[in-house]
Order: structure tokens, then C-alpha cells, then sequence
């Protein structure tokens, strides 16, 4: 690696690091661990701030990554920390780990936050190749990374409104939301915020080396499908709702919105 690439990990591990003990120590009192995700997305954004700020590339370039980071971490973070967190009690899935774990719960959550906080520095690298590229223009993936990059980001804040706005009416308690996007997928939120990670990737490949980036996607896929996304949700909202939601399984697509099946 060459000396602006470790410098530029070593603060951001640093401050990312030090971001998930914070809000670990923030959890204890709480005793709600979903703060973890508002430290994912803000940390994100806090990486690709650090990454312009650091690197010696080309500025329109840098600036542009960045802010593309920091509207999309900032604005999931803020929407997490006041629908998970500020008011509300502990989420279905940690309660469910907290089951599952068993004994020495602070010691299992400082790792399972710091595992985040790892998982920040891996998603992390379509920012910084692209903060490293001193190239004084952007290319075709660099605006199709960005065009991309719009649509899923206006994609997720549409669901997640919907979502949001389903939930708040007390009409609505105990069923499961089929409005909008919502009809079209079970997971729309998902789907949007995997084609963010896409997005990011192709605005890398401008870049040198910037195949890289592509497992940043790939991991982001495998974590929705095989742990913590998908998997997690569903068996709560089994738990929760029951045979409204396995009528909605056997109609409605898992990720990538299409019509419902009769």
C-alpha cells in the first residue's frame, strides 16, 4: 500500500473505531442496541469525509464522493436514530440476539459494534479509490455512478417514508405493509440501499483500480441474504405478524420489485 493509502485508513479506522465505542458505551444505559446502525451509516459518512479530506486527489472528483457518502449515511442515520432509537424500545432482532448470546452481553455487543465498525473500513473502499484518483476530470462511470446513485437514493427514502408512515397509523398495527413500494417488494428499502452500493462501485471504476470496489456490492448482498438484512427482518415479522406475512411471502417479491403474484 502506498503512504496516502495507510494514512488515510489509519485515521479512518481511528475515528470509526472510536465512533461504535462511543455509542457502545451510549447503548449500556439505553439498553438499545439498534444505535449500532445509525453508528454504520453515520460512520460511512464520516469515512468519506475523512477520505476527501486526506487525499491529494482531484478535488471536483473527492468532494463529490463525499457528498454522495454523506447525504446517504446522514440521512439513513438520522432516520434510524429517531425510528429505532430516541423513544423507542429495542428492536425484535437485538432482543432476539440478546436470546440468543446468553451471558456477558457488554463484552459480545463491544464486539458485534466494533464488527461494524470493520465492516465501515471494507464498504469504505469505492470512496477512497475514487478521493485517490488525481485524474483533472470525471468520467462516463463517474456520471453514471452518480445518475444511479440519485435514483436509488430518492428509491430508498420513498420506502422507508411509506414505511414510516404505514407504521404510524394506529389502523395499521400488527399488519403488514403492502402500500407503495411496499407491493412490489418486501424488502424495497433493501433493494434501493444495494443499488446505492452499486452505484458507488461504478463511480469507482473511473478510478485506478477501482475494479475493487465491485465486492463492496458483492459484501452488501451477502449480508442482506445471509445475515443480518433479509434473514433477521423476516423471522421477526414472522414472529410478529404471523399469517398475514406469510400471505405476503407467497405473493410478494423478496428484493427486486415486481408485480404481485395472485
Amino acid at each position: 500500500m502506498t503512504p496516502a493509502i495507510l494514512h488515510a485508513l489509519a485515521i479512518g479506522t481511528a475515528s470509526v473505531c472510536g465512533l461504535m465505542l462511543l455509542l457502545w458505551l451510549i447503548h449500556l444505559p439505553l439498553r438499545n442496541a439498534a444505535i449500532v446502525d445509525v453508528g454504520w451509516a453515520g460512520g460511512l459518512a464520516l469515512l468519506g469525509a475523512i477520505y476527501a479530506a486526506t487525499s491529494d486527489g482531484y478535488p471536483v472528483r473527492s468532494l463529490l464522493i463525499a457528498a454522495m457518502a454523506a447525504l446517504w449515511g446522514l440521512r439513513l442515520a438520522i432516520f434510524l436514530l429517531f425510528t429505532r432509537v430516541i423513544g423507542h424500545p429495542e428492536e425484535g432482532r437485538y432482543v432476539q440476539l440478546r436470546r440468543e448470546w446468553g451471558g456477558n452481553m457488554p463484552l459480545k455487543f463491544l464486539l458485534f459494534f466494533q464488527f461494524q465498525a470493520l465492516l465501515c473500513i471494507l464498504l469504505s473502499t469505492p470512496f477512497l479509490l475514487a478521493t485517490l484518483n488525481r485524474r483533472p476530470q470525471l468520467s462516463a462511470f463517474e456520471y453514471a455512478g452518480a445518475a444511479l446513485w440519485l435514483v436509488a437514493w430518492i428509491g430508498e427514502l420513498v420506502a422507508d417514508s411509506q414505511l414510516q408512515s404505514f407504521k404510524t397509523s394506529p389502523a395499521n398495527r400488527g399488519a403488514t405493509c403492502r402500500v407503495g413500494l411496499w407491493r412490489y417488494s418486501r424488502h424495497p428499502n433493501y433493494f434501493f440501499e444495494w443499488l446505492i452500493w452499486v452505484a458507488f462501485a461504478v463511480f469507482a471504476m473511473g478510478s485506478p483500480y477501482g475494479y475493487v470496489a465491485v465486492f463492496a456490492p458483492l459484501l452488501m448482498l451477502f449480508f442482506l441474504f445471509r445475515v443480518t438484512g433479509i434473514p433477521a427482518t423476516e423471522a421477526q415479522a414472522l414472529r410478529s405478524k404471523g399469517d398475514d406475512y406469510r400471505r405476503y411471502q407467497r405473493t410478494t417479491s423478496a428484493f427486486v420489485p415486481w408485480f404481485p403474484r395472485s
